[in-house]
């Protein structure tokens, strides 16, 4: 299961930096990409950036607590896996913990091997309960390779359009924004017509009613059932 992980990355967050650099040079060997972040402001900056698998934060940091960064990112995203630690565990938290969805706590210190255990948990979530999404018959995404397949013919992408189509995979029980798909694919840098071209390139790659607009708001991909 840890070889999974070669494909996933993980935002880290801890206002205490020896930890932080620790972890991140820990996490680096097992993770295709680790962001690092000292507050839950940077951190809720860096999510909606970049969209990791997987967040693990602190509780008690500056500028903005773990929790609250959680609970913004809970607005509208169910389905991250996110890991708290924290050097008291307190029943007000464990709560708060619960009604959030989150995957596991952990105290500190937290070491690295404990960390190992709690990873393969957040890959068995990920890949196993469902490694691929039907986007119509014959039409599948592979989550763990993010490849795209016809017919169990491979379909080729471009960097960008693989981004964009992961995004919608993943978060598919919803309306990703306009926002989160410029911040992610194009660095916040996006310009409509772009935005336009690429789903245009998609639907002719996939289908016409693959990628739904909704107007004003942003995409959401179809499953077929």
């Amino acid at each position: 299961m840890i070889e999974k992980l070669k494909t996933s990355s993980i935002l880290y967050i801890d206002d205490e930096i020896e930890i932080l650099n620790n972890a991140v040079e820990f996490l680096s060997f097992y993770c295709k990409q680790v962001y690092a972040a000292k507050d839950g402001y940077e951190g809720l900056e860096l999510y909606k950036k970049h969209k990791p698998d997987i967040i693990i934060t602190d509780i008690n940091m500056p500028k903005l607590n773990g929790l609250k960064m959680i609970r913004k990112i809970r607005e509208e995203d169910k389905d991250t896996k996110i890991i708290i630690i924290t050097a008291f565990i307190e029943t007000k938290y464990l709560m708060e913990a619960v009604e959030l969805g989150l995957l596991k706590y952990l105290q500190k210190p937290v070491s690295q091997i404990s960390l190992l255990p709690v990873l393969k948990l957040c890959m068995h979530e990920l890949f196993d309960k469902k490694s691929s999404f039907e986007i119509e018959k014959d039409l599948v995404y592979d989550l763990f390779n993010q490849s795209l397949f016809l017919t169990k013919n491979q379909v080729l992408l471009t960097k960008k359009e693989l981004m964009f189509l992961d995004l919608l995979v993943k978060n598919h029980k919803r309306v990703v924004k306009y926002e989160e798909l410029n911040m992610f694919v194009w660095n916040g840098l996006m310009s409509e017509d772009a935005m336009r071209s690429l789903v245009k390139e998609l639907r002719r790659k996939l289908s016409k009613t693959a990628v739904k607009n909704i107007s004003g708001i942003g995409y959401q991909i179809n499953e077929y059932t």
